[in-house]
């Protein structure tokens, strides 16, 4: 049975800490699924870490379904959260809500996630209104890199920190089941957690956070660049390479494939 979004806020209210990671393809989300942790983000982070671009702003959403796709027949159990990416809620709500449409439909997703506070707060509330699970993500948003000038923390000053509490207060107020916040600083994660009664989703903002996510390639080694806010527990490539080399091998010196 799939975890429900208001599982979530159950956590929350009783303290336990929400699980998330990435997911891009069906062999990876098989056996994260089989982890029970709740949340998968199918994220646009794709677009960088299975595709090689150098920002999220290429992906689109045909790029995003086939992606849910493969997700939605690995991971039968987590609440499987589909990334709308760059242009394909920034026109209008109702163009919004026709791409949210498409992720759950044709993507398989169980919920859409949007980039941005007050200004997507009417887009986040259409969609929620036809029946489509939405979560908010604010602080550092990847889709608005050139606008930032960079990967930076966001919320550093008294300023910037209460625009994003009001941004997350709006989202929530929108209908929003919980809220990614990504690199701000921990005392203000700690504000805008408190502040809300839906869940907060930290990445490089602290531990004070409802729950956490990672980029399932930064913990494993897979990526080019390791952030400051990840910790890498393995060194898959090394891994596989390993096993590439003793398959190399064996069938150099004749050992396999064994004889039929």
């Amino acid at each position: 049975m799939r975890v429900s979004i208001h599982a979530l806020r159950k956590m929350k209210s009783a303290g336990e800490k929400i699980l998330a990671l990435t997911a891009y393809d069906y062999p990876t989300a098989k056996i994260v699924d089989a982890l029970d942790i709740p949340v998968l983000l199918v994220g646009d982070s794709l677009g960088m870490v299975a595709l090689g671009h150098p920002t999220t702003l290429p992906v689109t959403l045909e790029v995003m379904v086939h992606h849910c796709q493969a997700v939605a027949r690995g991971a039968t159990k987590a609440i499987i959260v589909g990334d709308m990416p760059f242009g394909t809620y920034h026109t209008t709500p109702e163009d919004a809500l026709r791409n949210a449409i498409r992720l759950v439909q044709d993507g398989g997703v169980t919920a859409v996630k949007l980039e941005g506070g007050k200004v997507v707060s009417d887009t986040v509330a259409r969609i929620v209104s036809s029946g489509i699970p939405v979560m908010g993500h604010i602080g550092l948003t990847p889709q608005y890199v050139h606008q930032l000038g960079g990967y930076k923390v966001q919320g550093k000053t008294r300023d910037a920190a209460e625009r994003l509490l009001q941004d997350a207060l709006a989202l929530e107020e929108a209908g929003a089941f919980a809220v990614v916040l990504e690199c701000i600083p921990s005392a203000l994660a700690k504000e805008v957690t408190e502040a809300l009664s839906i869940p907060t989703i930290g990445i490089g903002a602290g531990p004070y956070c409802d729950g956490q996510i990672q980029v399932l390639g930064d913990i494993l080694g897979l990526s080019d660049y390791v952030p400051k806010h990840a910790k890498q527990y393995t060194n898959l490539p090394d891994l596989m390479k390993q096993a590439v080399k003793m398959y190399l091998q064996e069938v150099k010196q004749g050992t396999f494939p064994p004889l039929t």
